[in-house]
């Protein structure tokens, strides 16, 4: 269920499937890197603004599921505009700062991204640029990630299938949104 909150900024309604905290796991596969499976956590907030703020925290997986190391981390700020075009700026862990810019899909909640601009410090891995798609799919967000480098032409490295994490404080606002008057058994609530 997509829940629009009362104090979104108007601009960022289109954008309300991403809001929340999320958590999974993907794949990770590119060369010259390790192969492997990897957790996430992923949240989008907003404060009114005319931006979401993003924070990915990904990490190494063993064959048991286990944490092993960090991954990669990401932080950023999402916009759209009135033509349905979405522009983020985003800084990661490795040392690669980002201008993406892309489109959310006609009737569907999908955002496809490509880098517009791409700047690495002296310490960061070769990178030239990316392509991100984000998709809203049967209440969960997945999303598929690209990546190129003077070496590696454009090709898929990660990828990953989150669900949305309940907090007591979602639990807290639902049970204040319901009616005073539900009935007494339950059962009567689904007749």
């Amino acid at each position: 269920m997509i829940e629009i909150p009362s104090d979104l900024h108007k601009d960022l309604v289109p954008l309300a499937f991403l809001l929340g905290n999320w958590a999974g796991a993907g794949v990770h596969d590119f060369p010259g890197s390790e192969k492997c499976n990897f957790g996430q956590e992923v949240s989008f907030t907003h404060d009114g603004r005319d931006f979401l703020e993003y924070h990915s925290h990904t990490w190494v997986l063993d064959g048991d599921g286990n944490k092993v190391r960090p991954l990669e981390s990401e932080s950023g700020f999402w916009r759209i505009g009135k033509d349905r075009k979405v522009e983020i700026t985003m800084v990661r862990s490795d040392g690669v700062v980002e201008v993406w810019y892309g489109e959310l899909a006609e009737k569907k909640p999908q955002v496809d991204i490509a880098t517009d601009a791409v700047a690495r410090t002296a310490a960061s891995g070769p990178y030239t640029g990316g392509k991100r798609l984000y998709g809203y799919v049967n209440s969960d967000l997945m999303w598929v990630g690209e990546k190129q480098t003077p070496e590696v032409p454009l090709r898929p490295y990660m990828s990953a299938h989150l669900k949305k994490v309940v907090t007591p404080e979602d639990v807290e606002r639902w049970a204040k949104a319901l009616p005073d008057d539900l009935p007494d058994d339950g059962i009567a609530f689904f007749k």
